[in-house]
């Protein structure tokens, strides 16, 4: 197995399965589920397979590398590789994909129509193809490509099959996207004139700590990336597309757009603004901690005052993006560790409140909070499943972005610990914002239904998608040992590039130790 080139076939095997969807004649349409289940679950193996092929030891930067020459007279090649940062956010793709599949069964109702039910589950395997490829992207050009790529499934999964407002939210997403897409496009052209050049010198491994210029060039550089990472995390001011995009997106559409794809922004800040800039990262380090502090507190704010239960999800992200951006920039191996790690806990966390509020929303037909009340007496096992997901969200011990948190607010304390102690108010929101809308939505009287009848609770194929994401949270709340070895050395390795160590330990009177 170790002559496969597996990352690859992690992005070829989705695609496939995609055209075979598509190929579907009309009367075997209802294959086209069980298709999209089956190929998620296979590229799920060989994901894996991947991780059991990588190891935690090597001193290697990348691992599982294929490099071949593409574009050679700008130095372009098809090159991937992974570190454990990207492998971890490959598995979390390849995890949540069918989890989403399985959840969005039946989405767009028992009588749809064949063709939109095949590219609808096309649609998601062809964006399972680019999540793999901006994470397993090993060349700057190649990065770019799937980075833009990705807009088209989603911005059709949100126009095509969202809510009453879904051309807007699709459009402003888009519009969103490509100016972050075009500052970041004019990035890559001037690393290109700095970078090393040669037949491969758009290759990661060429261009961190060796991007040339003066330094304003090299600070203009990153901040070109880092807007384009910022629209994409998404951080204030740049979220505004995230709540109508959340709100009108189905529930699995949310899931991956929310806990995967929005991962490449702080992915980006990582690789490429401490990696290819370390001087101009420590120069903006001040701005961009005041940023994500004030994204801390306004998601939250926005989180407790909002009145529809999946924008409220969405300014939680916002929140809780805001802190892993905190960590990436306190740069010590604490908080850079912490924040990885927060990046997968998110990830689930928000899928278990993205799909419980679907399946809520299902079962009366509005998102807004208070058109409900006393469905944990209707409901109890969505109400404890949602309310387990809302514990982990708000980070209570036990479960799975505890650790994540605390090692990204003990990390940022090392170094900030102003911003540290402003970031930890936002804890009292979050507890705030998700047991208040907990009992808005599940305390109270029994609600009387009249038209439709009692709802029923979660049913088998709604408890098997959301077991996985509670076992989840306990398994990464109890256990994180796996997946912070799979990412400490690629977290060490970053700040090395930078050149910082963490500092120093000191005693009560404030002195090192």
């Amino acid at each position: 197995m170790s002559g496969l080139p597996l990352l690859t076939l992690l992005m070829v095997v989705p695609l496939v399965g995609s055209a075979v969807i598509w190929l579907l004649p009309s009367a075997s349409s209802r294959l086209a589920k069980p298709i999209a289940l089956g190929v998620s679950l296979l590229t799920l193996a060989l994901g894996l397979v991947a991780w059991g092929q990588f190891d935690n030891g090597s001193s290697e930067r990348y691992q599982l590398t294929e490099t071949h020459s593409w574009i050679p007279q700008f130095g372009v090649s098809y090159a991937l590789g992974v570190d454990g940062i990207a492998l971890s956010l490959i598995l979390l793709a390849a995890i949540l994909t069918p989890i989403c599949l399985l959840a969005a069964w039946n989405d767009l109702g028992e009588d749809a129509e064949p063709a939109r039910e095949k590219t609808y589950f096309a649609l998601m395997l062809i964006l399972l193809t680019f999540m793999v490829g901006v994470f397993a992207a090993r060349d700057v050009f190649l990065f770019y490509v799937f980075f833009e790529a990705m807009l088209v499934p989603v911005y059709f999964l949100i126009g095509m099959f969202g809510g009453p407002r879904r051309q807007y939210a699709a459009v402003k997403f888009i519009l969103f996207s490509l100016v972050g897409g075009l500052i970041m496009l004019v990035a890559v052209i001037g690393l290109y004139f700095q970078g090393p050049g040669g037949d491969h010198g758009f290759l990661y491994e060429s261009l961190e700590g060796a991007v040339g210029g003066s330094t304003a060039t090299q600070r203009w550089l990153f901040v070109g990336f880092f807007i384009a990472f910022a629209i994409k995390a998404p951080m204030w001011p740049v979220h505004t597309w995230l709540p109508d995009a959340a709100a009108e997106a189905r529930p699995a559409t949310a899931v991956l757009l929310v806990g995967v794809l929005d991962k490449v922004g702080t992915f980006g800040m990582l690789r490429f603004c401490l990696g290819f800039f370390p001087e101009a990262a420590k120069w903006a380090t001040p701005v961009v901690i005041t940023l994500a502090v004030i994204s801390v507190l306004y998601g939250g704010l926005l989180a407790i005052g909002s009145r529809d239960l999946m924008r409220l999800i969405a300014f939680t992200s916002v929140s809780h993006f805001g802190l892993i951006v905190l960590g990436i920039f306190a740069m010590t191996t604490t908080g850079g560790a912490g924040s990885t790690l927060y990046m997968i806990n998110h990830g689930f966390a928000t899928a278990g409140l993205f799909l419980l509020a679907g399946f809520l929303i299902s079962r009366h037909g509005t998102q807004r909070i208070a058109d409900y009340g006393g469905w944990q007496r209707v409901t109890p096992v969505l109400a404890g499943t949602f309310l387990i997901s809302g514990l982990s969200s708000l980070a209570l011990p036990g479960l799975s972005s505890y650790v994540s948190e605390f090692l990204v607010l003990a990390g940022t304390f090392q170094r900030y610990q102003w911003a540290a102690a402003f970031a930890t108010l936002g804890i009292v929101l979050a507890a705030l914002y998700i047991l208040l809308t907990y009992q808005r939505l599940f305390t109270g009287p029994r609600p009387t239904f009249v038209e439709a009848g009692e709802p029923r609770d979660l049913g088998l194929r709604e408890r098997v998608v959301i077991a996985p994401i509670i076992a989840s949270f306990l398994v990464l709340g109890f256990f994180p040992k796996p997946v912070l070895d799979l990412v400490n050395p690629a977290v060490k390795q970053t700040l090395q590039l930078v050149g910082v160590t963490d500092p120093a330990p000191t005693n009560a009177s404030g002195s090192a130790k």
